[in-house]
């Protein structure tokens, strides 16, 4: 935790930050699709797993799913860099708390779209493996928040996150209904 906490204390140049997220967005860009779709295709075969092929169905739920997830996650990163000051890795974090959409909608949107998109991919696949290893990346994406970064952003923010985490659901998004406020209360 001490090494999160001294990471926090460093004013990263533009350069650093991108030096973090071209590698991060080559592994939850490139590297994570193309690993479920090589594994989900050897995984079915070699355990004889049926294809959960539904026609077209196939091909517009994946493309919703894909198109919605890849939006959020985006929409995420977006945020951190620019109104947070930092990156979604944790050597560049974002030296302000970020409770403006789509953190408002929801505390993890990054992870959430993270899910959505993949699964979108599974969709699209028709695998059920491909469906069980999103699962469990998800599974390990959220241990990860909880037991890290949860506990991280609380030494860092103290009450301001404290009051965020008591208005904001942790993963499933809660839309403000018409004309009220978004977000924690000032």
């Amino acid at each position: 935790m001490r090494k999160y906490l001294e990471w926090a204390q460093r004013e990263p140049t533009t350069a650093q930050v991108v030096a973090t997220l071209l590698p991060a967005g080559v592994l939850f860009l490139v590297a994570l699709p193309a690993g479920i779709v090589v594994l989900a295709g050897r995984l079915d075969h070699a355990l004889a797993l049926p294809r959960l092929l539904l026609g077209p169905v196939n091909a517009v739920t994946g493309l919703v799913l894909l198109g919605v997830g890849g939006f959020v996650a985006l929409w995420s990163v977006r945020a951190e860099a620019r109104l947070g000051g930092g990156s979604p890795v944790p050597m560049i974090p974002t030296r302000r708390l970020v409770v403006v959409p789509p953190y408002a909608y929801c505390r993890n949107p990054m992870v959430l779209g993270t899910v959505l998109a993949y699964l979108g991919i599974a969709a699209w696949l028709g695998s059920a493996s491909a469906v069980a290893m999103v699962l469990v990346l998800g599974v390990l994406l959220v241990t990860y928040v909880k037991l890290v970064e949860e506990k991280e952003l609380r030494l860092r923010f103290g009450e301001e996150y404290e009051e965020y985490l008591r208005t904001t659901p942790f993963l499933l998004p809660r839309f403000p209904r018409r004309g009220s406020r978004v977000g924690p209360t000032p």
